[in-house]
């Protein structure tokens, strides 16, 4: 079978020729083999059959890339992208959008959903997501049962099991086709700073004979053995003089990814004049088309002084511009070392000859640990281009004397990584429940999760639906087990739903002004770190005003999010007033890229309420702070 003039491989051609017989399918499939081919084919295919297909993806840079290519595949007018705050196109053939806006519109019962043909969830594994896993689980199973779903990832280890549950929930046939071999074969190896690149168990033999106590003189007593961390600059080094590069450097901080790229910036350049010529051609044309503002930034001119090096950095903290501006370079082959966060690896296709990691352990927002099976392999898996490298190499920088060398070697040997419910009911889920179903169907939904298939533990979930019924009915949301007036708004609130509820499905918003509402706001959106800083708090009259009134009302006054108003007045009260976004940046030390989230996320709040309620004077305050917002962005690539 051929696909835009590609010989498919046999995966490729079953998983095609199950859709044709309008099967589910969930493909399972090491990174660069593929995958994506075959959601290309259920585009295509629907695009001329005038049927709607929808493309979900855990991050928005999949989302923004994916936006990108279908549009130059097949025309902008026939893709649209939807990510909450974003909205382009909305009734194109082809959508574009995260995962959340999807299980959104199904739980609503959006009318769009009735003309979607297939669902493509890329990246599925994110069903094990602690945090968002649920959002994936809810998206399946709030589905109307005339669409199909192709269900993507790297290894999943119980993907029948998977299938399997699909299958019960939906009443159609569901193939999952695996693939384990990777189009580039990949190598793993260490890199110890006294071993160089090296094997774990040759690390593991030094461990041993590191025990053993050095003696320099018969008279002197023993000193234990030093042991030198090992050095990012070094082993590029090694990478450079084996003709290794390009590589893609993995660190787990922002800040660490600029700081590295800084510190080989000092003493490499890794272009040769040609190159440098063609890289600072290209840069000075990217940013002949941007708005002027974005020069200023200190990422913008730390980029200037790297790339024509062949050095770059790439994380969530970086405006969209700028991240577009380094694909585009990588793609080109004009970066040679790019260190990036993990998020550079969800989906982006952008392989190099060899991935490094300069650590096997993050912070995943609770604890340091190591990674995962799976967290590895998609990380390494960027390792080796198809077509130009014979294999790819993954190497992880090893401390000897701190790393635990056997959990290393269980986790990077293959993945095991199953995929296993994370499913937790929402206040929203549960009066959506309640205002669309009736009480045996609600049964036979809450019996449909895949944490139930898992565990066989139906009683756990209807216990939380009780409880946040019960929950839902003290607070007036419910009465006699119908959806109240006051949960009517909750409906279409899918986030921080009580604290929203309480105090824009109340008559507590009366009387505020638009820069109290917006503070309100920014308080439940904003996410504290301990790093952060901001601008000394500008207490003015205004958010005294509605820190009195948070004080005096029973539940309001025990929320903790709420007491972020006082920090954040510090930026707020600028943005009011009309300063812009590289203006603001004064005022915090935040990253651009977190800024810009944090201003998208207060959007999509807005958003969020002015659909929920049936105030007008509410919706046109929510459209007024929306304004407000928009000025500062204005001249900021937001997508």
């Amino acid at each position: 079978m051929k696909f835009k003039g590609l010989t498919l491989d046999k995966f490729q051609a079953d998983a095609i020729t199950a859709i044709e017989n309008n099967k589910s399918v969930v493909v399972s499939a090491p990174t660069g083999s593929g995958k994506t081919l075959i959601a290309d084919y259920i585009v295509k295919r629907d695009l001329e059959q005038y049927k709607r297909v929808v493309y979900t993806a855990p991050i928005k840079a999949l989302s923004n890339q994916k936006f990108f290519d279908f549009g130059e595949d097949y025309g902008q007018e026939n893709v649209g992208l939807l990510t909450g705050d974003t909205v382009i196109n909305p009734t194109a053939p082809i959508l574009i959008m995260t995962t959340e806006v999807y299980r959104n519109m199904v739980v609503v019962g959006d009318p769009l959903v009735h003309e979607v043909s297939y669902v493509i969830f890329d990246e599925i594994h994110f069903i094990s997501d602690i945090d968002r896993g649920t959002v994936w689980e809810e998206s399946l199973i709030f589905s109307p049962e005339h669409i199909r779903f192709l269900c993507l990832s790297a290894t999943i280890p119980n993907a029948q099991e998977f299938a399997n549950w699909i299958r019960s929930i939906k009443n159609h046939k569901v193939l999952v086709v695996e693939h384990r071999k990777r189009p580039v074969p990949l190598e793993k190896k260490f890199y110890d700073q006294d071993l160089g690149i090296t094997t774990l168990a040759e690390i593991h033999d030094r461990v041993e004979l590191d025990r053993f106590p050095q003696y320099k003189s018969f008279y002197k007593k023993p000193k234990k053995v030093r042991v030198t961390p090992p050095k990012h600059r070094d082993l590029v080094m090694i990478l450079n003089q084996k003709d290794l590069l390009p590589s893609i450097f993995f660190a787990f901080s922002r800040r660490d990814t600029q700081n590295k790229a800084e510190e080989l910036a000092k003493s490499q350049n890794f272009l040769s004049v040609k190159e440098s010529r063609e890289s600072i051609h290209f840069i000075q044309q990217y940013f002949g088309t941007l708005d002027p503002q974005l020069q200023r930034l200190h990422s913008t001119r730390l980029l200037r002084q790297l790339l024509p090096k062949g050095i770059g950095f790439h994380h969530a903290g970086l405006l969209p511009a700028l991240k577009h501006l380094v694909e585009k370079l990588f793609g080109k082959r004009l970066i040679k070392v790019l260190y990036a966060t993990e998020t550079f690896a969800v989906g982006i296709n952008m392989p190099a000859k060899t991935v490094c990691f300069a650590s096997l352990r993050k912070f995943d927002g609770r604890e340091f640990r190591y990674l995962t099976s799976k967290e590895y392999f998609q990380l390494a898996g960027r390792a080796g281009r198809r077509g130009i490298d014979k294999k790819g190499l993954a190497v992880a920088m090893i401390n000897r004397q701190f790393d635990d060398i056997k959990r290393v070697r269980a986790f990077t040997s293959r993945d095991t990584a199953a995929i296993k419910s994370q499913f937790k009911l929402s206040y929203n889920t549960v009066l959506n429940l309640i205002a669309r179903h009736d009480k045996s169907t609600i049964d036979r939904i809450l019996a449909s999760s895949f944490y139930t298939f898992q565990r066989g533990q139906k009683e756990v979930v209807s216990r939380r639906f009780d409880n946040l019924s019960k929950r839902l009915e003290k607070m007036q949301y419910l009465k006699k087990g119908s959806i109240t007036e006051k949960g009517e708004f909750l409906l279409n609130i899918f986030v921080d739903e009580l604290l929203i509820g309480e105090v824009f499905g109340t008559s507590f918003w009366q009387g505020l002004t638009e820069y109290q509402v917006l503070l309100l706001i920014a308080a439940l959106v904003f996410e504290p770190r301990s790093s952060l800083q901001f601008a000394p708090p500008q207490l003015t009259k205004p958010a005294k005003e509605v820190l009195s009134r948070i004080k005096q009302d029973p539940f309001l006054k025990r929320q903790t999010k709420l007491k972020n108003i006082v920090t954040l007045t510090g930026i707020m009260l600028p943005i009011f007033q009309g300063e812009k976004f590289t203006q603001i940046l004064k005022y915090t030390n935040w990253l651009e890229g977190d800024l810009l989230r944090f201003l998208r996320q207060i959007i999509d709040r807005l958003n969020q309420i002015k659909k929920a309620t049936q105030e007008p004077a509410l919706a046109q305050i929510m459209q007024n702070c929306a304004h407000v917002i928009d000025n500062c962005l204005e001249g900021i690539d937001v997508v």
